[in-house]
Parts: C-alpha cells; sequence; structure tokens
C-alpha cells in the first residue's frame, strides 16, 4: 500500500491552473525528490499532502486514506503519523526550544510534563543538539541550529512519513552536508518515508532514492535519479546540465 499517493489531482488559483490530472505514488521507504522551476506547484502539492488545502478534483491518500474522508478522529490519526520540516524552520519565536518541540507532545493532551521532557531531551539527542540548548530562544540559534529544532519537533510524533520543503535552503555547504547526512541516518534509523522538495544537487544525490519531476502541470517523469536524467525535456536538461553522465 502506498504511503502517499495522488490520483488525478488538479489544483487552481483563480485562471490559473496550477496542477492538472497530476498523479504521483510513493511507497513506504523511498525518499522522493519533487524537482519542479519556480511556480510549478512544488510547495502547493506538499501543502495538499499534508491536509492544508484542498485540490479542486482528485484525491489525496495518505497510508490508504482518503484526506476528505469525514471521520475527524481517523483523520486526526493519519495526520499523527506525518511531519513536515518547513523551508525556514516556522519556530514559533516566542517559544524556547524545549516549548517548541512540546508544542505537538502538549497538543496530544495524552502526556504529562515529565514524559514530555523526557522525550523533548530525546528529540533533541536525535538531532545532535545538547539539553543545554533547550533554554534557548529561536533568535539565539544559528540557521543549522534552527533547521536542527524545526527537525525534532516534525519528528515529536514519531511520524511514518516525513515531508521536507527545501531542508538545506539558507545553510552554507558544510552545514547543508552536515544537515543532510543527519536526515539520511535519521531516515535510516527509524524508516521514514520522505518526500522533500529542494532545488540543491547536493541534496538530492545525497539523500534521493527516487526523482518526481513536476512541469506542465503534472508529474512527467517518476524513477530513480538515473532513469529520470535521461529525460529529454527542458526543465531536466536545465537542471542537471548538459553533461548529465558525471552526476549518475
Amino acid at each position: 500500500m502506498p504511503v502517499v499517493e495522488l490520483q488525478g489531482v488538479t489544483t487552481v488559483f483563480g485562471d490559473q491552473v496550477v496542477h492538472r490530472d497530476l498523479n504521483l505514488k510513493v511507497m513506504r521507504g523511498q525518499i522522493v525528490g519533487l524537482l519542479g522551476g519556480s511556480g510549478s506547484g512544488k510547495t502547493t502539492l506538499l501543502r495538499e499532502v499534508l491536509g492544508l488545502q484542498r485540490p479542486q478534483a482528485g484525491k489525496v491518500q495518505l497510508f490508504g486514506v482518503d484526506l476528505d474522508n469525514p471521520d475527524i478522529a481517523l483523520q486526526r490519526s493519519i495526520r499523527r503519523r506525518l511531519g513536515m520540516l518547513f523551508q525556514h524552520g516556522a519556530l514559533f519565536s516566542a517559544l524556547s526550544v524545549y516549548d517548541n518541540i512540546a508544542f505537538p507532545l502538549r497538543e496530544l493532551r495524552c502526556l504529562d510534563e515529565a514524559w514530555i521532557e523526557r522525550l523533548v531531551h530525546l528529540k533533541l539527542d536525535m538531532v545532535g543538539m545538547a539539553a543545554a540548548h533547550a533554554r534557548l530562544m529561536p533568535a539565539e540559534l544559528s540557521g543549522g541550529m534552527v533547521k536542527r529544532v524545526a527537525l525534532a519537533r516534525a519528528l515529536s510524533l514519531e511520524p511514518e512519513l516525513l515531508l521536507l520543503d527545501e531542508p538545506t535552503a539558507g545553510l552554507d555547504p558544510d552545514r547543508s552536508q552536515n544537515f543532510v547526512e543527519l536526515i539520511g541516518s535519521l531516515q535510516k534509523a527509524l524508516g521514514l518515508t520522505v518526500v522533500m522538495v529542494t532545488h540543491d544537487l547536493a541534496t538530492l544525490h545525497g539523500l534521493a532514492s527516487h526523482v518526481a519531476i513536476l512541469a506542465d502541470q503534472h508529474i512527467i517523469a517518476f524513477g530513480t535519479r538515473a532513469e529520470v536524467m535521461t529525460l529529454d525535456h527542458p526543465f531536466v536538461t536545465g537542471f542537471f546540465g548538459g553533461d548529465r553522465k558525471k552526476l549518475l
């Protein structure tokens, strides 16, 4: 059973058609890099998978459950099985690192504060941060630390599906490489399924097991990087460059 399945998705903003009859199937354990030009609707697609936005037509299914299913309890249980890392972290600026990570856990309303404290420190350790960092405010963090805290928060509910929007945006090459290695190690350790939007070739090369190309309002190609790079399409040629053999 696919972890994510999009069937015939059409998305329209005013007179602009962003997606038309878009189909995508992501299986358990895959790390899918979603590529596309500016304005092609990559982040919009992530929002639809999250359930933050509904397409005008088509189906979005997570773990075999349609996101239009009216069963509220079922919808909540499905959403607890996914985590989201936003492009710039999207930490709550008025909350400490501790409280940012604790936020989803407190929303469950079924854990006492002692358990929440244990879990917060566990998540900090998972992303390579010390317990002392829990007291800091987002404004006191470097760009790399913001990404790590946001990742810890995304993993707080032990998700099976992780969505990443430009995970290494704003990081210098060394921090970007370290963050890619961190995500890769966590994906293997936790058995995560990952869907990520990225423009960075190094991130794509370091993480993605599969690539989906969003162009011309739908997914024009899906497969391994080697399979997708053979596609004769202007976006693929422009993104990977003329000498694509060096990148295989």
